[in-house]
């Protein structure tokens, strides 16, 4: 039975050599598509829904680990990154399959036997949200900061530019994301999708809420004398709780 690869890498020579490698070390393997930014490879993983996917780290659009914390759909997950050894200790830590660019037959192969073994044993794909979020700090010079974030709304996935979002709302597990034209749920808790967000642009306002800086059209006090916000394009109000007014007072 084949074992169906994606490959998200946005450099094209590098996907050939990383794909005819795997191909070599593994024969089973059938690459079933190349991804050649971080938005697209989400599209593909959650469309085609390989076994496999290999996925570097520092892509346009989206990061390796910005894909892996929105996929709903778990394949067994490689990194791939050209990242020093100091910062792959990030990845030996919290036992994550990685391998270094330029790729080395040998130590592909180590991690070819560590997937045979796992499909073979079907043992189901890691749960890698709990670490995430420590790669994300840990790893050093990469975009940290999400640019797009991909959501569902109704049949249409929109790929929405994190810049145009006016604020994020907790939905249990997930988070809802406001726009000026949209509301529609990401598979993303609050929490998580915080440590995501450049802080000069996004501010936690509540502990189920992430506000948008650039969207704050008026900061108020209402009867009780708390702090609410009025949102350019919105009708509603958001209340900022106690523990985090007190930046809005020296705004």
């Amino acid at each position: 039975m084949k074992v169906s690869v994606v490959i998200a890498e946005d450099e094209a020579p590098l996907a050939r050599d990383l794909a005819a490698r795997l191909q070599a070390a593994w024969p089973d393997v059938e690459v079933v598509a190349i991804a050649s930014n971080g938005l697209d490879a989400l599209e593909r993983i959650e469309t085609l829904q390989p076994a496999v996917v290999f996925l570097d780290i520092n892509m346009p659009g989206l990061s390796g680990l910005q894909v892996a914390q929105q996929l709903s759909y778990k394949p067994h997950i490689v990194f791939a990154t050209a990242y020093s050894e100091h910062a792959v200790e990030a990845f030996e830590r919290e036992a994550v399959d990685y391998i270094l660019k330029p790729v080395q037959d040998e130590r592909l192969q180590q991690t070819v036997e560590r997937l045979k073994a796992r499909l073979a044993e079907k043992t189901p794909a890691a749960n890698i949200e709990s670490v995430l979020s420590g790669l994300l700090t840990r790893l050093p010079n990469h975009e940290r900061f999400l640019k797009w974030i991909r959501a569902g709304a109704g049949n249409t996935i929109h790929n929405i530019p994190v810049e145009d979002v006016l604020y994020f709302e907790a939905e249990d597990k997930y988070s809802k994301v406001v726009t000026r034209q949209l509301e529609t749920l990401v598979r993303i808790a609050i929490s998580e999708l915080e440590s995501q967000l450049d802080p000069q642009l996004f501010q936690r306002i509540h502990r189920g809420t992430i506000v948008n800086l650039r969207a704050i059209k008026a900061i108020r006090k209402n009867d009780l004398g708390n702090v609410e916000l009025v949102i350019d394009g919105r009708k509603e109000v958001l209340a900022v709780s106690r523990a985090h007014a007190g930046a809005f007072r020296q705004m």
